[in-house]
């Protein structure tokens, strides 16, 4: 199972960027999708999650109205679109895939068994 992440960089604050994550080896639609995010020197946090039909989707409440997961089971990808950005957004950011089905979300790391290599997202004031 591969999952590679992509679509980070530097941008100014009120900027947008739009993450992409490629899945591989995996049936895909098996899976709910997430990301998470970790700030230098913090723990890993939850960002986004959405079920595996993308019918379903929950954010942690300080990125909400300013981010989108979204998912194409066609193309096996899962999505972030992140505007509005802050500088406290800086972080790296990691897809991850757990298994399930039934329209659940999974909000711990643990939940997931899968995860991408990290794409550091940098914003400046």
């Amino acid at each position: 199972v591969q999952l590679q992440a992509s679509g980070g960089g530097l941008v100014q604050a009120g900027g947008s960027l739009r993450l992409s994550c490629a899945a591989s080896g995996l049936t895909f639609d098996d899976y709910v999708m997430a990301w998470f995010r970790q700030a230098p020197g913090k723990e890993r946090e939850f960002v986004a999650t959405i079920s595996w039909s993308g019918s379903s989707t929950d954010y942690r409440d300080s990125v909400k109205g300013r981010f989108t997961i979204s998912r194409d089971n066609t193309k096996n990808t899962v999505y972030l679109q992140m505007n509005s950005l802050k500088p406290e957004d800086t972080a790296v950011y990691f897809c991850a895939a757990g298994l399930a089905r039934g329209g659940v979300l999974f909000y711990t790391g643990s939940r997931y068994q899968h995860w991408g290599q990290g794409t550091l997202v940098t914003v400046s004031s």
